[in-house]
């Protein structure tokens, strides 16, 4: 009868427990700028991308620059339409894209500050690209449908939309009174292009081999590194405690992944109350991770920008993820704390600086 007791006394101090309401300690916090909206578009890679690039000025040289996401959704749209026409539309064309995307335009177009090239015209203020994504759709079905009768050059057709609905393309600006060149100005922020790596954990492909990662968005075939999904924890902790923050693409499609409440975690019993009160949640082993990915349960849905840790009163981990839906009405102030159970589940890849890799990982990898 003791016994009996002693074992419900424990499952009843068990169940408080994980019946506590959020208490989260902060025990890495890097430097990163504001949030902003991408308003209605679907720009996040552009936008999370670009902000992972920002905290990495700031790394390199203590400058906290806003660079135009929209410069490099300018620069990429040619290429999204150019790959959408050979493959004769057998390919997706939309207003999605992925880390790497961005990191190619820098590397061949650079950057500019958000100032020189909003992307906002005639007083807009909100962005929104369904309006243009359409335009640049059509010309491309009828290039496509019929080329003999498409009379005029296509290329400049959708540079011509992409100057009506962002803006003229940018060749020099000045910024604090210094003249620049998209390219210049990229050397003068440090960012080497170059040092940037996608890095993903798929159990379809060998471990530390580099594939193209078959996805929707991946128009531009990017290659990502394939790493064991415990070395793909330890890449992003390692990372973090050694102030590399870190580019995120995963999936957001999960009941419980909120920002309103700022919270995204794996309950095992996958209860929305989960949101609000601690709850127990899955074990996540690569074999899960992987058959969440090839039944479509994990998908690409949206990129983001981690830039710290927390950790509850429980001690679970957190990563702390910057998002770009704004901030009005929405937890934390527009970051989402995301358990380290949703990231092993519902990461598609992570971007980060060669140097923030370990160097027994990197060796495994090749990286110099």
């Amino acid at each position: 009868m003791k016994n009996n007791s002693l074992v419900l006394i424990l499952l009843f101090v068990n169940l408080i427990g994980f019946t506590q309401e959020y208490e989260f300690e902060t025990t890495i916090d890097l430097e990163a700028t504001d949030v902003i909206s991408q308003g209605n578009t679907g720009t996040c890679w552009s936008f999370s991308t670009s902000s992972f690039l920002e905290s990495e000025i700031m790394r390199l040289t203590g400058k906290k620059i806003d660079i135009s996401e929209m410069f490099t959704v300018r620069h990429t749209y040619p290429k999204k339409a150019w790959t959408y026409v050979m493959r004769q539309g057998h390919a997706q064309f939309s207003e999605g894209g992925l880390g790497h995307d961005v990191i190619n335009s820098v590397s061949e177009f650079g950057v500019v500050p958000n100032e020189i090239y909003t992307g906002l015209l005639n007083n807009e203020k909100k962005h929104s690209h369904s309006k243009m994504t359409d335009s640049i759709k059509t010309i491309l079905k009828a290039y496509i449908n019929d080329r003999k009768s498409y009379t005029s050059n296509l290329q400049d057709d959708v540079n011509a939309i992409l100057d009506a609905y962002l803006g003229d393309d940018i060749k020099t600006f000045s910024y604090d009174g210094v003249r620049y060149t998209p390219k210049s100005f990229l050397e003068m922020t440090k960012i080497n292009p170059s040092d940037y790596v996608s890095i993903t954990s798929f159990s379809h492909e060998p471990y530390y081999s580099e594939f193209i990662l078959d996805i929707p968005d991946n128009f531009a075939n990017g290659s990502f590194f394939n790493v064991p999904l415990d070395e793909l924890t330890t890449i992003a902790n390692y990372a973090l405690r050694n102030g590399f923050t870190i580019e995120l693409d995963c999936d957001v499609s999960e009941q419980t992944f909120s920002s309103k409440h700022g919270i995204a975690v794996v309950p095992e019993n996958e209860d929305r109350a989960a949101l609000i009160k601690i709850s127990p949640e899955k074990r996540i082993t690569e074999a899960y991770r992987q058959e969440e990915f090839e039944n479509y349960n994990t998908t690409d849905d949206h990129l983001m920008h981690i830039t710290g840790m927390l950790k509850d009163q429980k001690g679970t981990k957190y990563y702390k993820v910057k998002n770009s839906w704004g901030t009005s009405g929405v937890g934390h102030d527009g970051y989402v704390y995301m358990s380290e159970a949703y990231f092993k589940l519902k990461t598609i890849s992570i971007m980060v600086h060669k140097d923030a890799i370990p160097n027994q990982i990197k060796t495994k990898l090749l990286l110099k």
